[in-house]
């Protein structure tokens, strides 16, 4: 079985040397679930253990460990191949939508010209009827060049800005081109808080790191949704997931009131300063799109266009006799002209008002967790004996290399004669210490 992407995207951010709490904090996983991948990672990559006298245990993986899991696993190559293509996949999926719609405002274009000259030449009548058809066909096409000389600008948006000039500020995303416009335009640029679950215990781990691995439930509440009502909201219920994904157990003061303690939240490999984290989780707010208004402008101007030349076009097929040629093509895919440029319009608009009702209720849960927040800042007396309390189950066990009993990264024997050493060297020190007295 391949290892798991988000354990190893945590080790790596945590410098190859981790324990259990580390990657279960960085990640947001269950306790138990990390500790059975980096057994896995450490297995299959040929990652070292190195075991304390106290028995927590801390991984170390090489630096390439990717690629040995790389040569060892055919799906960890397919997925690679599969994560480049799909991007070049994806891209095409986007400005085809832009691509259609350029395309379907030149064929209906040119087809109301042909009809419209079509039509003239008709008026005309009799025997300048033919010659007006061949008129009447070559204005069309004698328009039709101009018209795609506006339009091909669209194919090469900013294509003389340099991608460096665009995108100076590396926190900004570099600019869309038109046609990726268009189809951000239709349906967005996806959901801002795809990893709202990942970010959210990822915050509760951070939270807990950063008081020590004990805290008391109003300490977690900002990070939380649903707190429940009634007895479920007195009795700390919604603590429960907390303490189940990362092996938390309830402490009780002598007053009554219940803590959180967290032992392995509480063992690092490495000594860290506390890990910045916001006051609340914070759910992003829903973008209608993430092109310039400019582009936006453009693209309902287009589809706009590209409407009513439908309209007009279906109007005109109506009272027109010709039924072979390019008028015959466009006539067969006239109905699917048409659902596109209804559809071109109206979905944006649908999904404009459905965002807005989206964004309400985020603010809403936003308010609520910034409430909770906010009291921390004032704690009342309840709350400041039960923060007093959580500091006496507060501690933090670094894992180093002067209190190992064990590890997997040299022979059983070797170790055993520099324990030895160790075991005299402890003796020597402490005879020497009763000498002295």
């Amino acid at each position: 079985m391949a290892p798991n992407p988000g354990i190893m995207q945590a080790v790596e951010q945590l410098g190859y040397r981790v324990t259990v709490g580390d990657v279960a904090a960085k990640a947001g996983l269950d306790v138990n679930f990390a500790q059975r991948e980096l057994l896995t990672l450490a297995s299959e990559a040929g990652g070292n253990l190195q075991v304390a006298e106290s028995g927590d245990i801390a991984y170390i993986f090489p630096n390439n460990f990717r690629d040995i899991l790389r040569n060892k696993f055919l799906r960890l190559q397919l997925q690679e191949w599969w994560q480049k293509i799909w991007r070049v996949l994806f891209y095409l999926i986007r400005i085809s939508f832009g691509v259609v719609l350029v395309a379907s405002i030149l064929l209906i274009v040119v087809a109301i010209t042909l009809l419209l000259s079509s039509m003239n030449s008709d008026n005309n009548g009799g025997g300048g009827g033919s010659g007006g058809e061949s008129g009447g066909g070559g204005g069309g096409f004698f328009f039709f060049p101009y018209f795609w000389n506006d339009l091909i600008w669209i194919f090469y948006w900013n294509h003389d800005e340099p991608y460096q000039q665009r995108s100076r500020d590396r926190a900004q995303k570099p600019q869309m081109s038109f046609l990726e416009a268009v189809f951000s335009f239709i349906f967005g640029d996806g959901n801002p808080n795809k990893n709202l679950e990942e970010r959210k215990w990822s915050d509760i781990a951070t939270a807990i790191r950063n008081n020590r691995g004990a805290v008391a439930a109003e300490q977690i509440a900002p990070y939380l949704d649903n707190l429940g009502q009634g007895y479920a909201r007195e009795y700390e219920e919604y603590m429960l997931p907390a303490l189940a994904r990362f092996d938390g157990r309830p402490e009780v003061s002598p007053e009554g009131q219940i803590i959180y303690h967290f032992p392995q939240l509480q063992t690092t490999a490495i000594l860290q300063n506390p890990q910045p984290t916001g006051a609340y989780l914070r759910e992003m707010l829903w973008r209608f799109s993430h092109a310039d208004s400019g582009q936006i402008m453009l693209a309902a101007g287009l589809g706009a266009v590209n409407l009513v030349g439908a309209l007009v076009l279906g109007n005109l097929l109506t009272k027109s006799a010709i039924a072979g040629g390019f008028i015959g093509f466009v006539s067969g895919i006239y109905p699917l002209l048409l659902i596109y440029g209804v559809g071109f319009l109206t979905i944006p608009l649908i999904r404009y008002f459905w965002i807005q009702w989206k964004n309400s209720q985020i603010e809403a849960r936003n308010r609520d967790r910034q409430q909770r927040a906010m009291l921390l800042n004032q704690p009342d007396a309840n709350l400041q004996q039960k923060l007093a309390y959580a500091q006496e189950f507060a501690g933090e066990n670094v894992l180093t290399g002067e209190d190992l009993a064990y590890t997997t990264e040299s022979e059983l024997t070797q170790q055993e004669l520099e324990q030895s050493a160790k075991i005299d060297a402890e003796w020597q020190r402490r005879i020497g210490r009763s000498d002295n007295v």
